[in-house]
């Protein structure tokens, strides 16, 4: 291995210049960085989801309808449960509507209402019970679907990833908001150090509490800001770590595709792209790597990517050590434009191939979530973070708390809504339920515990963050686990392969 090389190198006498320059070389290259982990993960892939809130999937997990004409579900022995809805939640629940199940006929909704005030006007103080008036939307020719939930017949592939890896119950958004504060925080833990430092219901007190576009990419709209400060790909490049954000659409913006509100949708989003926000990773132009084998190190690219480049990469032999994966829009799960079983095609075709590639026994794959939608959940999160601003309206007009936040950085009340999180790995625990407080940026710190790198500073969430760790069990690997399923389905592939 490279790293036993260096290693050799060090220690031979006389330490001569050329092992030095060796050494400095390989670590530069980031081939030496990405022998030394913490844990025995080398390769880490976090799929970056749209909108959903815990409930809204796992609402009635491990226990599915099986209703006649679609893939049926049924839980392994000893399925361990999770805080779901119970038979009141479900029948008697506090909200002004009753929770339904979804069919595979009607999985394409309307989005709901998920702005940072609007979250926190539909918590009501810790009651849960203004989702309707707050962040529902009403359906063409019907109430909203806010407390509607799907079960295992719709979201067959992750209730099956859920049997055979492991999620946690007990997962939340970083902050209230939608998706840009929930993409800025899985790679900064900030969403602080916006320039302009007031955009009306955009950026509160140098905070992002909403969606503008990114300061200089040429596919974002004329409501723009920029993002001071360092993020986790300033770190892994500081340690000589391979890494980029690969996104459906990043190589065209123009592309559309057909949404499942029938209408064309562009298959990039600005918005959803954390590291064009800030300087030191605006890749203006979308500008391809030089070479595939600049893929994952820094060149005009500056680490972002097309999603086809990642294959390109896997395919070659130069996976990076840490890639965040962005599904092109109509695929991401959104709902108005995007539904489950758009979600699950992209899911299972990108599992079924990291499955079968020669990374496998050393990868850990994370699912993850920007942020609910404003769907219904019924767990209230701890307040970990508190904030004064006048879209704070949590414990009354103007305030979530009254303690100074975290950093001094106003407009990053938080915890937000529960959200979704599977670990799928060789080193994953086995249908097992993990209830350790955590959120988006836990996926922060497991990349720098991992990788060695330090903490951000500057009031990022990675000094609160709660670990992934129970999710995994590194002393009992089975590289052999491999969960094929179908991507129309969800169901495994004949028998599992194990």
């Amino acid at each position: 291995m490279i790293a036993s090389a260096t290693e050799l190198l060090m220690k031979s006498a006389p330490y001569s210049h050329f092992a030095m320059v060796l050494a400095a070389s390989l670590s530069a290259t980031g081939l030496y960085g990405q022998e030394a982990t913490a844990y025995p993960v080398k390769h880490l892939v976090v799929i970056f989801q749209e909108n959903v809130s815990f409930d809204h999937y796992f609402a009635t997990y491990p226990h599915a309808a099986n209703l006649p004409g679609e893939p049926p579900f049924h839980a392994l022995p000893d399925t361990p449960a999770v805080n779901g809805l119970n038979e009141t939640l479900l029948t008697k629940n506090p909200n002004a509507l009753q929770p339904q199940r979804i069919d595979r006929a009607h999985v394409a909704t309307a989005d709901q209402d998920h702005d940072y005030t609007a979250e926190q006007q539909a918590f009501d103080h810790g009651l849960m019970d203004q989702f309707v008036q707050f962040t529902g939307t009403p359906e063409k020719g019907g109430p909203s679907r806010v407390l509607d939930y799907f079960d295992g017949n719709v979201v067959t592939a992750l209730w099956n990833y859920a049997q055979h890896f492991a999620m946690s119950d007990n997962s939340f958004g970083t902050t209230f908001g939608p998706s840009t504060p929930g993409a800025l925080n899985l790679v900064a833990g900030n969403t602080h150090g916006a320039t302009p430092a007031e955009v009306p219901d955009e950026v509160t007190h140098g905070s992002v509490i909403a969606d503008p576009d990114p300061t200089g990419d040429e596919a974002s709209s004329t409501d723009t800001v920029r993002l001071s400060g360092r993020h986790v790909g300033d770190l892994l490049d500081a340690h000589g770590v391979t890494w980029g954000w690969f996104q459906g659409g990043f190589g065209d913006p123009s592309q559309l595709h057909l949404g499942s509100n029938g209408q064309p949708k562009s298959d990039y989003s600005a918005h959803h792209e954390p590291f064009q926000y800030f300087a030191q990773t605006l890749n203006a132009q979308h500008l391809p790597p030089t070479s595939v084998a600049m893929i994952g190190r820094t060149d005009r690219a500056k680490h972002q990517y097309d999603l086809e480049e990642f294959w390109e990469a896997l395919w070659s032999g130069n996976l990076p050590a840490v890639s965040f994966l962005k599904a092109p829009a109509y695929r991401d799960g959104h709902a108005g434009y995007s539904d489950p079983l758009a979600e699950q095609t992209f899911l299972v075709e990108t599992l079924n191939r990291l499955m079968e590639s020669k990374y496998w026994p050393r990868l850990a794959v994370v699912i993850s979530y920007d942020d609910s939608d404003g769907w219904y959940d019924h767990v209230m999160p701890p307040v970990v973070n508190q904030s004064q601003t006048k879209y704070d309206v949590m414990t009354g007009t103007g305030e979530t708390g009254s303690n100074p936040p975290l950093g001094g950085w106003q407009g990053r009340a938080g915890y937000g809504p529960r959200l979704p999180l599977l670990v799928i790995s060789p080193y994953a625990k086995e249908n097992a339920v993990d209830h350790t407080l955590t959120d988006q940026s836990s996926i922060l710190r497991f990349i720098e515990d991992n990788w060695k790198l330090g903490r951000l500073g500057n009031g990022s969430f990675d000094e609160l963050a709660g670990p992934l760790l129970n999710l995994f069990d590194f002393e009992h690997p089975r590289p052999e686990r491999r969960l094929l399923l179908n991507t129309q389905t969800g169901e495994p592939l004949g028998a599992l392969v194990y």
